[in-house]
């Protein structure tokens, strides 16, 4: 029986020959359909590399605003246990603005001393009245640190021992602006 292949029309007989007359199909390919099967294998190679590096990452807790909602929430019910009406600010761990609200007939100004005061505890990691007993210890050269704010009223919001960010009122007397600013962080935290 004779074979023919039918690229090449080379002839062979049925058995005659041990050796095959037209290339395998190893052979047969061309160098570019080499370089993308090569190709793929190094992509699959690199995306499963990827993949297991990037398990390695560690996770980082942030405040989402299900957290800011809870903190507002219980600090209003604070503010309005101590029957006073003031400014509510929260801020994330690099003192970035993430809520602010003016509690109804409080003056303008404590818009800006919440943030300060907020953003102090943030970036410094400590309630922003450390400032002020800083100031009061007789260092005034820190006032000149950036972001450095002598209120009572702000505190950091940590979790193990990470700051997440702060939370800050302004409005009422200082105690009472911290009272309010605890109770939020405790709103967070209780469970």
């Amino acid at each position: 029986m004779l074979l023919r292949n039918r690229e090449t029309g080379a002839a062979r007989l049925l058995g005659a020959c041990p050796v095959r007359p037209w290339p395998s199909r190893l052979e047969k390919r061309e160098p570019i359909d080499t370089i993308l099967r090569m190709f793929k294998s190094l992509l699959i190679a690199f995306i499963l590399m990827g993949t297991l590096m990037a398990a390695d990452l560690p996770s980082k807790k942030y405040l989402n605003l299900a957290a800011i909602k809870k903190m507002v929430v219980a600090a209003e019910a604070e503010a309005t246990r101590q029957n006073v009406s003031v400014t509510i600010c929260i801020v994330d761990e690099n003192g970035a603005l993430l809520f602010l609200q003016k509690g109804d007939g409080v003056s303008i100004n404590t818009e800006e001393w919440a943030q300060k005061k907020a953003r102090h505890a943030a970036l410094y990691g400590s309630p922003s009245k450390d400032a002020a007993d800083v100031v009061k210890s007789g260092n005034t050269a820190a006032l000149s640190y950036p972001n450095f704010f002598p209120g009572q009223g702000g505190l950091p919001i940590k979790v193990d021992g990470q700051t997440l960010g702060a939370i800050a009122a302004s409005g009422a007397k200082s105690e009472v602006d911290e009272a309010i600013a605890q109770a939020g962080i405790d709103g967070l935290l209780k469970k």
